[in-house]
């Protein structure tokens, strides 16, 4: 009995890390087929979605969106320790001024990612027109330090850069005019838990409690049999009195 448990267990088991892996690949795949709808997205108007200073929900994530207003390259950051395609760099973050109905709101944008140096290219002067996909803010890091940070927190960017802020950034995908071409445009945002596909994650935790059942049962079967063993001789429990 011991052994078709273990058995049934085993199997249980690599059906487990089965559907986990069929998680994985189906979860990769959709998020794919996401990534690439948002970029074929017609950008809507940033006001249209988001208001400065108004919450930041998950459902704007990847939102593609146009703003016109003017860079701020004396406000420009280097966000520190960033990693696209394996190579840890930054990622160049600079204020964009923009009119609103209410006078004018900064909104964080990351024009790109770079390898790690001194300095970035300065941004379009004038007004620019950009498009780009939404981010929320992230919390507070170390702070801000000779031109760089850690983090992209809207409260912190706040200290520096004045007036009200949105409390996302913007991801650059395009600009018109167009920026310095040394600057590598990364892609939409990924969702936070996107890498796997629900239901075959929940198929793989069934198997794994499937198997931790049968390994249950067999415990449950020794237990009750050396509790009637006790029951039908007590004198099995009594411990053995050594000679001499």
């Amino acid at each position: 009995m011991l052994a078709l448990l273990l058995a049934a267990a085993v199997v249980c088991g690599l059906l487990g890390a089965w559907q986990l892996d069929r998680a994985q690949v189906r979860g990769a795949a959709a998020e794919e087929r996401r990534r690439t709808e948002l970029a074929a997205a017609e950008p809507v108007p940033l006001e249209s979605v988001l208001a400065p200073q108004t919450s930041f929900t998950g459902a704007l994530v990847g939102r593609k969106v146009e703003v016109t207003g003017t860079y701020e390259a004396a406000g420009q950051l280097l966000v520190t320790g960033r990693a696209h395609d394996g190579v840890t760099g930054v990622l160049v973050l600079t204020p964009l001024r923009v009119r609103t109905a209410d006078g004018a709101a900064v909104l964080p944008v990351v024009r790109g990612w770079l390898p790690d140096g001194p300095s970035a290219a300065a941004p379009p002067t004038g007004t620019v027109t950009v498009v780009g996909y939404l981010q929320a803010g992230e919390s507070a890091g170390a702070g801000l330090a000779e031109g760089r940070t850690d983090a992209i927190s809207p409260p912190e960017l706040l200290g520096v850069w004045k007036g009200p802020i949105w409390t996302g950034y913007l991801v650059l995908a395009s600009s018109d005019p167009a920026q310095d071409s040394d600057v590598t445009l990364l892609g939409p945002p990924t969702l936070a838990g996107s890498g796997l596909n629900v239901q075959n994650l929940a198929y793989a935790l069934q198997w794994w409690i499937f198997a931790g059942f049968a390994l249950l049962v067999w415990w449950r079967m020794v237990r009750d049999e050396a509790r009637d063993a006790l029951a039908a001789d007590p004198a099995l429990a009594m411990p053995a009195v050594p000679a001499g």
